[in-house]
């Protein structure tokens, strides 16, 4: 059964692999990069958060200060004091792991709505952070953020870069590297899945009760997913930052962090590509009803909830299951 799996999450990386090489052989305009770069960005933190909700079955409403705090490290360390942009993305990422670990280990001892509450709080308190030291944040006006820059290389939307010996714009660069980085990620959570951590996590989801009786040190493994899902947050946020060029402390509030909980979810939860055409959906959505003006947000509001009603489990695992019941009809009538 396992192996099974394994397989079906490797295939869902190369067709994941397969998608985003082959979104550049469809789209020319910088926005539309500039959307889909954003969209892997973002992606990865979501199938970080996927881990903690989809997996371990821990909510986390605060997610996006997390998110944030990855960004503004990296921001101030760069465009302040001049640090390189790997040194603060590895230093923020080890951070924001330590403020994860302390603060999920007290927080991860309550359940349901307790737990809820918690982490929103957690993230309420790191956008005040963020707003009130103008000093060193420039407070709800946000700050510039410098290019990313590997080993002196800059990567910036509007370069010019030599790749394979073809010249590419800046803004198909930043998508190739975001893509890239969002594999990366996916793979490292697809193995974390397979792994004896991720058979731990899932025994946490399904009973805390029977998961302790056989051995499971759930307090431990739970703080442990939270720590990685908030790294995942804090890199994709750093990353992020650079990209966009400038930070608000509007990318740690509470809009943000729902976002990434109604992506989950719509994907569907314990899904880790299906985490990704959530964010998709839900990226895309807002462009596709811009057409409609005052009713954008009435209508995009109804096909949410019209799509929980209809798709509680979530995007990719209803689709998989009716592809799987065709298939179970299809062979009991060819018998």
């Amino acid at each position: 059964m396992m192996a099974q799996l394994s397989q079906f999450r490797l295939k869902g990386l190369l067709i994941l692999a397969i998608v985003i090489f082959a979104v550049p052989l469809f789209i020319t305009n910088p926005f539309h990069y500039g959307l889909a770069t954003q969209i892997a960005l973002i992606a990865g933190a979501v199938v970080g958060l996927n881990l903690l909700v989809g997996f371990a079955g821990q909510i986390s409403l605060g997610h996006a200060g997390f998110f944030g705090l990855g960004a503004y490290f990296s921001a101030i360390t760069t465009s302040t004091y001049g640090w390189s942009a790997i040194p603060a993305l590895v230093v923020g990422a080890l951070g924001v792991a330590i403020i994860a670990w302390v603060v999920g280990r007290p927080i991860l001892r309550l359940k349901g709505h307790y737990l809820s509450m918690a982490t929103l709080a957690v993230g309420f308190i790191i956008a005040i952070i963020l707003n009130n030291e103008r000093e060193i944040t420039g407070g709800p006006d946000g700050m510039p953020v410098v290019p990313f820059d590997v080993f002196g290389w800059e990567l910036s939307p509007f370069g010019q870069y030599t790749l394979f010996g073809m010249e590419i714009s800046g803004d198909l660069a930043w998508y190739l590297f975001a893509g890239v980085i969002l594999l990366v990620a996916v793979w490292l959570a697809q193995n974390l899945i397979d792994s004896p951590i991720g058979r731990a996590l899932r025994s946490v989801h399904g009973s805390e009760v029977a998961a302790s009786v056989v051995g499971v040190n759930t307090a431990k493994y739970k703080s442990l997913v939270f720590v990685i899902s908030a790294v995942y947050a804090s890199v994709m946020g750093a990353l992020y930052a650079h990209y966009q060029g400038f930070v608000t402390p509007a990318i740690a509030g509470f809009d943000f962090s729902i976002i990434l909980i109604t992506m989950v979810v719509l994907g569907g939860m314990g899904s880790t590509i299906g985490v990704i055409i959530g964010a998709v959906v839900l990226e895309l959505l807002p462009q596709l009803l811009a057409d409609f003006q005052d009713m954008e947000m009435v209508l995009f509001g109804l096909i949410l909830m019209l799509t929980m009603i209809f798709m509680p489990k979530g995007l990719l695992p209803t689709a998989a299951n009716l592809l799987a019941k065709r298939r179970k009809k299809s062979a009991g009538g060819d018998v």
